[in-house]
């Protein structure tokens, strides 16, 4: 179980988890960020995992960081979904694979929350299919992890602040380790 957080905690030194995607804080950096103010917030230790780890698809998909602006959605949510599930418990894995249609979600139900994203989540939104319709959104809501992933959805948005302090990866190490599933394979 240690070998699969060191070598998952191993992915923010990577060249990609430097990378910034369009924000101002690099990947590694909103992850730190994410996670910290999920802890900050009393979340559980599955949920502030799953912040940690939100965007490590994108750290996993190899098309760099100017994707976006290359007209890709490259699925990351979904990517790092599929990464995680191999190791993690549905409610990291869970909140991870819908992160995504949680910004639709949020931008349909509340429109002036459109202008809260960044140039970049603006830009990857359009991407991923713009605000859901009515019928998307009844789907999403019913969905179990539906309400996790709005509450990871709001700390991923705070977390783009240049200069935060943040423990370092390695902080969040209990976190990670109470959320693996027991059958976690550990050939990472």
């Amino acid at each position: 179980m240690d070998q699969i957080v060191d070598r998952i905690l191993a992915v923010f030194d990577q060249p990609e988890g430097h990378a910034h995607y369009g924000e101002g804080v690099s990947e590694r950096e909103h992850a730190l960020q994410a996670a910290l103010l999920a802890e900050q917030s009393g979340a559980p230790s599955s949920l502030v995992a799953a912040c940690l780890l939100h965007d490590i698809g994108h750290l996993l998909h190899g098309l760099g960081e100017d994707i976006a602006s290359r007209g890709i959605d490259a699925k990351h949510e979904a990517v790092g979904a599929a990464y995680l599930a191999r190791y993690f418990t549905d409610d990291v894995v869970g909140p991870v694979a819908l992160h995504v249609d949680a910004k639709r979600y949020r931008v349909a139900a509340d429109p002036p929350y459109a202008a809260t994203l960044s140039p970049a989540s603006i830009r990857s939104l359009a991407l991923q299919g713009g605000p859901m319709d009515a019928d998307e959104m009844k789907r999403y809501i019913a969905k179990k992890h539906a309400i996790a992933a709005l509450r990871l959805r709001e700390w991923d948005d705070q977390a783009k602040v240049v200069g935060r302090a943040t423990p370092p990866p390695a902080h969040f190490r209990a976190a990670l380790t109470a959320s693996l599933r027991a059958s976690a394979d550990a050939g990472v």
